[in-house]
């Protein structure tokens, strides 16, 4: 009988602290040089709590990198109308070099709407269209940040992508979709399941990499995860619990994100490199 497996855990609070110390160093150095902090701005619609911590922790992150925050919170009857009046004003204001809407923002706002507000040039959440065409034609622009994060984090442990069969469960536009296409142009073969996708253990047990995507508690059963294969957990549901069954999943797999440590401190990590970026390309420097 065969040793039982054990996946070796894909960390990412090493990496994401060493890219927030890569992006407090670029930050203090722009500012040394153009007297001007970069600065992301926050924009959260309603008080749910889960948004409202989200928040608060991704404005903490941004001052201990060098970063200024400027928050705007709206009530829960803001209109799409009022919101993106809201991100219009952000885009054109020279003070602010990025912009992150805390998603969702309810059910009677047209999120969709209320993205496309947002100027390109400030999309460090990555959740326009015009970043989901550059990452669709692997041309430069922001990346959506968990996608992006998860790039990072197959980097950080060295998983060749090349010719790999990768299976992305979940399709919405800001992390399974735009995860696919940042694996396929890493020469991935690139899978798409979601809701009514047909045997979905079937395409699991093909999976040189699984990123699970789609928002339901451990949907990926350990038992059809294939010997070896990569995990990649992008889920989060109460009791520290992912889209994965990561018991089993752990005794089958090669590499396997926790929850929570996996992909989560990569997200906020992008988000702020890309705040970064976004500041020294509005002023050429």
């Amino acid at each position: 009988m065969s040793p039982t497996r054990t996946a070796q855990l894909m960390d990412g609070t090493g990496p994401a602290r060493r890219l927030l110390e890569e992006t407090a160093r670029r930050a203090e150095e722009f500012t040394r040089r153009t007297g001007t902090e970069p600065c992301l701005a926050t924009v959260l619609v309603g008080e749910d709590p889960a948004s409202v911590t989200y928040v608060r922790m991704k404005r903490a992150r941004c001052a201990k990198v060098g970063i200024r925050s400027r928050h705007l919170g709206l009530p829960a009857t803001t209109t799409t109308a009022e919101l993106v009046d809201a991100l219009t004003a952000l885009s054109r204001d020279p003070q602010v070099h990025g912009i992150l809407l805390q998603h969702p923002a309810g059910p009677h706002i047209d999120e969709r709407a209320a993205f496309e507000a947002i100027a390109p040039e400030k999309d460090v959440d990555g959740v326009t269209m015009r970043s989901f065409a550059a990452m669709g034609f692997a041309l430069p622009g922001f990346v959506s940040c968990t996608p992006g994060g998860i790039v990072r984090l197959l980097d950080e442990y060295h998983v060749e992508l090349a010719g790999k069969h990768a299976v992305v469960i979940g399709r919405s536009a800001i992390l399974g979709r735009p995860t696919g296409m940042l694996l396929l142009a890493r020469d991935a073969t690139v899978t798409y399941c979601h809701s009514r996708t047909a045997d979905l253990s079937a395409h699991v047990r093909e999976a040189d990499v699984v990123v699970a995507a789609v928002g339901v508690p451990r949907l990926v059963r350990g038992e059809d995860v294939k010997p070896g294969a990569v995990v990649i957990d992008a889920g989060y549901h109460a009791g520290n619990v992912g889209d994965v069954d990561f018991d089993a999943a752990r005794t089958r797999a090669r590499l396997i994100t926790p929850v929570p440590g996996g992909v989560g401190p990569m997200t906020i990590a992008v988000l702020l490199a890309q705040t970064v970026d976004a500041a020294r390309q509005q002023l050429d420097a």
